[in-house]
């Protein structure tokens, strides 16, 4: 796995490296300035433009500040959400295993700026090493003059928990978190059905009180920025982006990894500088952007800039930043059936339209894709495509969608040959 080294994987450490390894390479230092004066974490996180990295872009302070305006309960809540599942995305477990204390100290900073005295290590159960990264980590800081410090300027004691997820892709939508956490933390399970919205978490979320919820690398950026300033983390990126971000690369390409690159690295850096190109020399025939339950980008997109401002101006998204690399000579009908069965499995039924819509959607594309399929099954593909959007409590059927459209604007001449 390749990692381009600049300050999210700095200082690096290994599973079970001790704390003062990491405090010794400047680890901490973010958090004793901010006891100092707690308030202007948020400002700086404002300042800084840093967005949500689990795949929204939703501007981080945003999410704080509602959550730190609410006083009426004794909790708050933090849920470090790391219940990465989506195929083509392993950023967080990344980070999990090379620098937990960095995620923890980056947590710490969000309770102070947002008065939460609870935080929910929320971590997808598959992944074992970071599970065992985390759990040690955790276990140096418990009685730590760290922790001690933080509950200090606070003025009451934080409490950090470590709660594996469900195993269900779908866990990892905000409510659907907060649903098995709740179950977690009283003794008992819960599947993790999301809930609708409003009330927001920010407002109502665990044992309904003030619940913030943040992306593993959202909250890894936090303490490079209180350590270095809001001017210095801006100048990271590249035009519209700032900071810097992991991209997932994967698929097609010489030298699939994680790359720690400039937030707004042009797709054709990512893939022929750092990816090394495509495998045996292959011409490029599209991108699976943020996952596949995004967007698709074609060679005609090599220069756009990775940022969320520039993919959503050409109908797309950045989402987790997971960039999976189809060359030429794939059959796009069956990509786009193999990643619609994954969601069609993943639903979790609590919606008639998600359960429905995407099993008839996975079911029509695998009749078209093995030669079974008819005009009319192609219109019927149309029709959902207009109907489904926003018919979901989550977002699980608009990524089906999302992915669907997308490869009838760029690939229909495949759908019409495999009709043939």
């Amino acid at each position: 796995m390749e990692i381009l080294n600049t300050n999210l994987l700095h200082p690096r450490q290994r599973v079970g490296e001790h704390m003062q390894r990491w405090q010794e390479a400047g680890g901490g230092e973010a958090l004793r300035i901010a006891v100092r004066n707690p308030a202007s974490v948020l400002a700086s996180i404002k300042d800084a433009d840093l967005r949500g990295l689990g795949g929204s872009g939703f501007p981080v302070w945003r999410k704080w500040e509602a959550v730190a305006n609410e006083t009426a309960d004794p909790d708050k809540y933090l849920v470090c959400n790391g219940n990465e599942d989506e195929p083509g995305t392993f950023k967080d477990r990344l980070l999990l295993e090379e620098t937990p204390h960095q995620i923890i100290e980056g947590a710490l900073l969000a309770a102070l700026a947002c008065g939460i005295s609870r935080i929910v290590f929320y971590i997808n159960p598959d992944l074992t090493r970071s599970l065992a990264a985390l759990k040690a980590a955790l276990a140096q800081w418990q009685d730590g003059e760290l922790l001690k410090l933080a509950s200090d300027a606070l003025g009451k004691t934080i409490r950090m928990e470590l709660v594996p997820g469900s195993s269900h892709y779908i866990g990892g939508e905000e409510t659907a978190a907060m649903e098995w956490i709740e179950g977690r933390l009283s003794g008992g399970e819960k599947f993790p059905f999301p809930r609708g919205k409003p009330p927001y978490p920010a407002q109502c979320g665990i044992y309904g009180c003030p619940t913030l919820i943040n992306n593993i690398e959202t909250l890894a950026h936090i303490p490079a920025i209180v350590r270095n300033g809001a001017d210095w983390f801006r100048k990271q990126g590249i035009g519209r982006g700032a900071g810097t971000k992991l991209y997932s690369l994967s698929g097609d390409v010489l030298h699939p990894g994680v790359y720690e690159l400039p937030m707004g690295t042009t797709l054709r850096d990512l893939i022929f500088v750092h990816g090394g190109g495509l495998l045996s020399g292959k011409p490029l025939k599209a991108v699976f952007t943020g996952g596949p339950s995004n967007t698709l980008l074609t060679p005609d997109d090599l220069d756009v800039n990775l940022d969320f401002e520039s993919l959503r101006e050409r109908g797309g998204s950045l989402g987790t930043g997971a960039m999976i690399v189809v060359s030429d000579g794939t059959g796009m009908v069956k990509r786009v059936a193999e990643y619609a069965r994954f969601f069609a499995h993943s639903s979790c039924g609590q919606c008639p339209s998600c359960k429905t819509g995407t099993a008839t959607i996975s079911r029509l594309l695998d009749r078209i894709d093995t030669g079974r399929g008819t005009t009319a099954d192609l219109a019927t593909l149309e029709t959902l495509c207009r109907m489904l959007p926003g018919s979901g409590r989550c977002h699980l059927v608009n990524g089906v969608v999302h992915l669907l459209d997308s490869s009838f604007l760029h690939f229909r001449h495949e759908y019409q040959q495999a009709l043939k």
